[in-house]
């Protein structure tokens, strides 16, 4: 389309583990063998030595220069850099052995990397200790089934080790538990942005969407203004005009002519009038749903509408009435610029999410400046959807705008 149309525009927060916040990050921890689990827990224990290591031959060799002020920032620097690469080590282990998804482009400040790598440490060495533990236990377990079949051991006695040996396996799986919780939690909140963080870019996300929406509705207000004030009140003055010639009129037959084309003009009137109400807002789109308001978009086109609808369920209203303007604009649009012959229509439910797609075959080079599809911005991000414009010169124009129903 070469009018015009709308940029991209994502609201989807940066989810701890992957794209969304819906758990796949867990799922994808679950879905993992135990086998590989385990060997990515014991490889966890030699990370976390390798970065307590890390921090006492740094701390030992760099301390006088982090404590002398001149020589601070470069000497954290290098400390930080070292810390970054065995926190990368980390992730691979994470991503690896338990199957998480992190944000490919995140970047964790100094800070969050040096907290991160001293909780990795002592949490990982823990768990080494932890480990060992289980083992010596399993080791006195041998002895104890030993003990049984040489008859060395009292009948009071196998009951006491064993009343003792499974109080402290109980402990020894749930340390086991809760360090590994710990260890995927620390992972997610050094690997994507923390739940403040989160909150912070939400807030910032609602508050543009706010912006947004107050300018595209002064934009429509306008707009319904110079339609009103251009259009229809210019057709009524010459209505009134016409009127007033065949009232003063003498000759019955230029009377005549005259209130035929006062005919003609109210009709016209009408006409433009009702294609005024229907941008404002379809009343089919309440009476006979969102399928029948597209069709009512095709009737209006001078251009050939090809729909294709595939929506079994019931719409939310907000979702029903952004798809609608997502249609009606970009239909628009491709008749009034883009030189389009034809254009098709997809909406498609899949799951929660409405799938809307626009395409015309027109010369493409879409103004992603323009202001024709603006409001449709606002009006998806104020849903959390998604708009996407793919429109390379010499077409076709692809408009796609996902809206989450849940």
């Amino acid at each position: 389309m070469q009018g015009d149309s709308a940029g991209v525009t994502a609201h989807h927060l940066p989810g701890s583990l992957g794209q969304d916040d819906s758990g796949e990050g867990d799922a994808a921890i679950l879905s993992a063998s135990w086998p590989r689990r385990c060997a990515g827990t014991f490889l966890g224990c030699v990370t976390a030595l390798l970065g307590f290591l890390y921090f006492l031959v740094v701390g030992t060799v760099l301390g006088p220069f982090l404590l002398w002020p001149p020589t601070r920032t470069s000497a954290l620097s290098i400390v930080v850099t070292g810390a970054r690469r065995l926190t990368t080590l980390e992730r691979i282990r994470r991503a690896v052995f338990f199957g998480d998804r992190f944000p490919e482009h995140y970047k964790a400040s100094d800070q969050k990397i040096l907290r991160y790598l001293a909780i990795r440490s002592y949490s990982g060495l823990l768990c080494g200790v932890v480990i060992a533990l289980l083992g010596f236990g399993i080791a006195l377990a041998g002895l104890l089934v030993r003990g049984m079949a040489q008859g060395t051991l009292h009948w009071d006695e196998l009951l006491m080790q064993v009343l003792l040996g499974s109080v402290l396996l109980f402990l020894d799986v749930q340390g086991l538990h809760s360090l590994a919780a710990l260890d995927a939690r620390i992972a997610r909140e050094c690997f994507g942005p923390s739940e403040r963080e989160r909150l912070r870019q939400r807030i910032h996300e609602l508050a543009t969407s706010r912006a947004a929406v107050v300018q595209a509705v002064d934009a429509e207000r306008r707009r319904i203004e110079r339609d009103l004030h251009d259009g229809i009140q210019q057709r009524l003055v010459a209505l009134g005009m016409l009127l007033g010639r065949a009232r003063r009129g003498r000759d019955p037959e230029q009377a005549d002519t005259l209130l035929g084309q006062a005919h003609q003009e109210s009709q016209n009137i009408l006409a433009e009038l009702r294609e005024v109400t229907w941008r404002v807002y379809p009343s089919a789109l309440d009476s006979l749903g969102l399928k029948e308001a597209l069709g009512g978009v095709s009737e209006r086109c001078s251009i050939p509408v090809r729909t294709e609808f595939d929506v079994t369920e019931e719409l939310p209203q907000p979702v029903e009435t952004a798809a609608y303007f997502v249609v009606s604009e970009s239909v628009t649009n491709a008749a009034k610029h883009s030189r389009a012959t034809a254009v098709s229509v997809r909406v498609l439910l899949r799951g929660r999410v409405l799938t809307v797609q626009i395409q015309d075959n027109g010369a493409g080079d879409a103004d992603p400046t323009g202001s024709g599809l603006s409001g449709l911005r606002s009006r998806v991000a104020a849903l959390d959807g998604v708009l996407r414009v793919d429109s390379p010169e010499g077409g076709p124009t692809t408009i796609t705008a996902e809206l989450p129903c849940a």
